[in-house]
């Protein structure tokens, strides 16, 4: 199979999939307390219409696909779905991101269906903050949904944490001391502005480099043979512990120039970049069949920028349940 490039030389195979705008949960850095409009459920793309795409893609070399929300595991039969992913001739790796709360009725379904590895987003080891974070109190769902995915082999597990200055900065280190006791590998993740809260980004914003610096009070970084990943997070190990801890800086040093991925959302919008309102309706190429799709790729990887333009002035103006962070 060619290599599927885009003009800078980046090479193009990872695909993340919204499955679905919905979510049971209301963190604040995601969306409104009420939510945000539901999408029909005929305008979202259908489990075949998906799995028509990413056939499409995978001519092209797309070989990674990553599913998403909202929160993927509340839309119905999602094991249906990786299942007719995994049969699709080129596809070598199938995730999810995931919430963790449906993990335990559905992980090993998912694990049997072809599932091989998960990201659970937790902000806070704290069960009143969680509620705060999140406006629920599924806290304990969450760490079940943790313990579910270690026990039914999905590996690796990790752990997503949005830092957020004068929320949860104080628990850098609970999450560290969390990769000692658990094969799991915590990444910080510097937030980023969604939803035209601007205001709220420059509040509640920490870098990378202020994380490392309050663990290195405590640890040493060391290396670490884990690198797995199709994304921008470098790893480190702390100690003998059995995970690691990984670092995006997606502000403060943008990872662009790596970028190997586009997005698709649940109506069937391909997405060139994260951080740009721009997008590719691919409704009249599912009508047109396989070579259609396949144009539609090619022109959303020649409109991949060569970076974003967010830093942590810029607003930007759709909310991540909406496109699947």
């Amino acid at each position: 199979m060619t290599e599927f490039s885009d003009q800078y030389g980046r090479i193009i195979d990872y695909l993340r999939i919204s499955i679905t705008d919905r979510c049971n949960l209301r963190c604040r850095y995601c969306m409104p307390a009420e939510g945000v409009e539901n999408i029909s459920h005929d305008e979202i793309l259908s489990y075949e219409e998906i799995a028509e795409i990413v056939a499409a893609g995978a001519d092209l070399g797309i070989k990674k696909i990553r599913l998403t929300g909202g929160e993927p595991l509340v839309r119905k039969g999602v094991p249906d779905l990786v299942r007719m992913l995994n049969q699709i001739a080129g596809i070598e790796e199938i995730a999810m991101t995931t919430n963790g709360i449906l993990l335990p009725q559905s992980g090993a379904e998912l694990v049997k269906a072809g599932l091989e590895r998960v990201n659970i987003s937790l902000d806070t080891l704290q069960e009143e903050k969680f509620k705060k974070i999140t406006r629920f109190e599924q806290y304990q769902e969450v760490l079940t949904g943790i313990e579910t995915a270690l026990e039914v082999g999905l590996a690796p597990v990790k752990i997503n944490v949005v830092v957020m200055k004068g929320i949860n900065d104080d628990e850098i280190l609970d999450f560290v001391n969390l990769s000692k006791k658990y094969n799991v590998h915590v990444r910080f993740i510097e937030f980023m502005p969604s939803g035209n809260k601007k205001l709220e980004q420059e509040k509640r914003y920490l870098g990378i480099d202020k994380v490392k610096e309050i663990i290195k009070k405590e640890e040493q970084l060391l290396p670490t043979e884990f690198n797995t990943g199709n994304g921008p997070a470098y790893y480190y190990q702390v100690g003998d512990s059995l995970g690691s801890i990984g670092f995006i800086n997606a502000i403060s040093n943008h990872f662009c120039s790596d970028c190997n991925r586009l997005r698709l959302t649940a109506t069937g919008q391909l997405r060139p970049c994260l951080f740009s309102e721009e997008e590719i309706d691919l409704s009249e190429a599912l009508a047109e069949g396989k070579e259609a799709i396949k144009n539609k790729f090619i022109a959303a990887v020649g409109q991949k920028p060569v970076g974003h333009s967010l830093n942590n002035e810029t607003e930007f103006l759709t909310n991540m349940s909406q496109i699947g962070g």
